[in-house]
């Protein structure tokens, strides 16, 4: 039988639990090339998922450990860009490893004589054979287009490569990696109550959600991220008008296009005051204002608690969940068959992936 978003949704727990165990020897050969070399500033190039899920770490990096992260859009950084002389690391993410636009931005930067490491689910892969040193991403590829198990793993292994570089440099105490090492952990565990959760939240409201036009996902910090990802889970699969916001550039313009068709959904890693204070002003002027926190249910229908204690720079992990299955759900309630593939010639046609 076909697998099946929903297979690999499913998977999740499991798949992040092996990345766990398996982290020090998938990601060895970034230990080894850090051996005597000191890293402030890394650039990822990434798109697509690859490049949400790098919004999803980058402030581990930052907040936790003072290393700066640079993010590049492989086709501008091509094309527009330079690189920073400053950087010392580049690590160029693609799921599949045989995006065209990634594979040119790694040869840009090699061109320069500086190393390149791809993090890829496919350690065979063209940009996996460009690379200088290659991080496997530990899930395999998925058959379905929609990426939604490998997303997560990304997100997880760039928490996991933002440890063995703080290690690498004295920054990490063997007592705060035991404890960051559990707190990922529980967060893998968590996920298989987190998926009961969303799928009763869905069942809630599925009769507005099946009727929805418009979808518009608002976070902060690494859940800017989650809402990104959103934007794109949506875009691919229910296939109605989709987008993702940082919280204070949705107030900047974006919210004067609200009405009654408009469906907002407010990430939240706990209760947050300025996040509040945009939904209850946004509310009599939409279809629905819902809630997908990691705080605890509090009586309104309208809100998804997950009622897990979980660092900010951790939660993408869980919060993520709900709108992969949200994608799913909604699209099967509006009878878009995911299994159906359209646009079957577009990679061929526009040479987007070799």
């Amino acid at each position: 039988m076909m697998a099946t978003m929903l297979d690999y949704i499913d998977q999740q727990s499991e798949t992040l639990q092996v990345i766990l165990r398996e982290f020090e020897d998938k990601l060895a050969p970034l230990r080894n090339h850090l051996i005597g070399r000191t890293v402030n500033k890394i650039m990822l190039l990434a798109t697509g998922s690859s490049y949400n899920s790098a919004l999803c770490a980058r402030y581990y990096f930052e907040q936790h450990f003072g290393i700066l992260v640079e993010i590049k859009e492989p086709y501008n950084f091509v094309h527009y860009e330079r690189v920073d002389p400053a950087t010392d690391l580049v690590i160029a993410i693609s799921q599949s490893g045989k995006s065209a636009s990634t594979l040119e931005a790694m040869q840009k930067v090699q061109a320069l004589g500086i190393a390149v490491f791809c993090l890829t689910a496919s350690p065979s892969s063209p940009a996996a054979k460009q690379a200088d040193g290659v991080l496997d991403i530990n899930t395999g590829i998925e058959s379905v287009g929609f990426v939604t198990r490998g997303f997560s793993a990304t997100v997880i292994n760039l928490l996991l490569i933002a440890l063995i570089v703080a290690e690498s440099q004295g920054q990490l105490t063997p007592a705060e990696r035991t404890t960051t090492l559990a707190d990922l952990q529980q967060a893998a565990q968590a996920i298989p109550g987190v998926i009961n959760k969303s799928n009763a939240f869905f069942c809630r409201h599925r009769d507005h959600l099946a009727q929805a036009r418009r979808f518009v996902a608002i976070g902060y910090g690494a859940l800017v991220g989650v809402a990104k990802e959103c934007e794109t889970k949506f875009t691919e699969t229910v296939r109605q008008p989709s987008s993702g916001f940082e919280l204070e550039a949705y107030m900047h313009g974006p919210y004067l296009e609200a009405n009654p068709d408009h469906t907002l959904f407010f990430i939240e890693d706990h209760p947050h005051r300025r996040s509040a204070a945009l939904r209850d002003y946004m509310r009599p002027a939409l279809g629905a204002a819902f809630t997908v926190t990691l705080a605890a249910e509090n009586n309104e229908p309208d809100t998804l608690g997950l009622d897990i204690s979980l660092a900010h720079n951790f939660a993408p992990l869980l919060l993520v969940i709900p709108f992969q299955l949200l994608s799913f759900h909604i699209s099967a309630a509006k009878g878009i068959n995911l299994s159906l593939r359209i646009f079957d010639d577009f990679d061929n046609v526009l040479k987007s992936k070799i």
